[in-house]
């Protein structure tokens, strides 16, 4: 794992503010705002996570989101196969597009 994204899952735990080359993480009235690049990847509120690749399907994308994971649902993770991304959570493995945007409760 990267520092940025160790310092990332730290700022996350402590739920403070956190800003770092492409990376930030703010904490809103919506709750805390992951940021890559200026693009919400990430929104966690009342222990619920809104994950998205916000249309970057990068390496870099992925590598965050699996840090985001790694931090709040420890075994989940984002993977590609054959330029297909795929989510694994809770025992389940289903495409990415069909969990994107939507709840995971932590």
């Amino acid at each position: 794992m990267r520092k940025i994204e160790s310092d990332m899952q730290t700022a996350i735990a402590a739920g403070r503010n956190f800003k770092s080359a492409n990376t930030t993480v703010e904490n809103t009235d919506q709750g805390q705002i992951v940021r890559l690049h200026g693009n919400e990847i990430a929104q966690i509120k009342d222990n619920v996570l809104y994950i998205t690749s916000a249309g970057w399907e990068t390496t870099t994308t992925k590598s965050r989101l699996n840090a985001i994971l790694d931090c709040l649902i420890p075994g989940a993770y984002v993977f590609q196969k054959a330029f297909t991304w795929y989510i694994t959570y809770n025992d389940r493995t289903a495409e990415f597009s069909e969990i994107e945007g939507q709840p995971i409760a932590i």
